[in-house]
């Protein structure tokens, strides 16, 4: 088996990879279930790799988030449930129907107009999978329904939010926001105070969702945000071990006050 460019040659190396008797061990134990981490984090990777600008490695990265399309829709094939090329037609079929503006008689649209066009399009994909699937009665089919419970807490919140907000539920001020997070943080202290470990879970629940309210509001991406601030946090802890590491002093050693004089001068640095 060598490498190449084409996809084939991908598909033929993952059912190789998946044939009982002479595959890999590894590779033939998985499910679907067992391999949706390794999907998340190969997305992320790839997300990290764009946010360095690392474009060197990001077809490798992209390779790997391919490998897990590959994977699974495999395992799909063996199950008798559809195969890498029902995949392929699946969102070619979509990009084809939501796009008439691009690829049907819908032309000259304004932006405004394809944003509505695409929204009524996919809610009548939707009906339509419905109807396919002969859902039953008692499966939620409210406004948020759709959104996916596998997205990461923070994207999921501000999924929940813009789909409340299209229907008129929310603030039209992110000041009003900054006073709820205010509201929730008093209330997550009286849970402390309180010594209610459960509510003071719900209440920490409650100060994060009001907070991806307010980035929401601001439009700022609160993954996108927290990430920026753990690179920030890394950089800065780093700058501490380094100039601990030059006095010949250990992490273990040092007293939160120095951490703490070094840590503004890394700040001051940055600055």
């Amino acid at each position: 088996m060598t490498p190449a460019r084409d996809i084939a040659r991908l598909l033929d190396i993952m059912a190789a990879l998946r044939t009982p008797g002479s595959g890999c061990p590894w590779d033939l134990e998985q499910t679907f279930q067992s391999i949706v981490p390794y999907t998340i984090e190969e997305a992320y990777e790839v997300a990290d790799a764009i946010e360095r600008g690392d474009f060197a490695d990001l077809p490798d990265e992209l390779g790997d988030l391919l490998l897990q399309v590959v994977f699974h829709a495999r395992m799909a094939e063996e199950a008798g449930l559809f195969s890498f090329g029902d995949v392929v037609e699946a969102i070619t079929t979509k990009l084809i129907r939501r796009h008439p503006h691009v690829f049907g008689d819908a032309r000259d649209l304004a932006p405004e107009e394809v944003k509505a066009l695409w929204s009524q399009i996919k809610a009548q994909e939707k009906a339509e999978r419905r109807a396919r699937r002969g859902v039953a009665f008692d499966e939620p089919t409210g406004l948020l329904a759709a959104i996916p419970h596998a997205m990461p807490g923070l994207t999921r919140a501000v999924k929940l939010q813009a789909k409340a907000s299209s229907v008129g539920f929310d603030w039209n001020d992110a000041r009003l926001v900054l006073d709820k997070i205010k509201e929730e943080i008093a209330e997550c202290e009286e849970a402390i105070a309180a010594g209610d470990q459960a509510h003071v879970r719900a209440e920490i629940g409650d100060i994060i969702f009001a907070v991806a309210n307010l980035a929401r509001h601001v439009d700022a991406d609160p993954e996108d945000a927290l990430r920026a601030t753990n690179a920030k946090f890394e950089r800065r802890f780093a700058y501490i071990e380094k100039k601990l590491g030059e006095l010949g002093r250990a992490l273990k050693d040092a007293s939160l006050e120095e951490m703490d004089s070094l840590w503004n001068e890394a700040k001051k640095l940055e600055a």
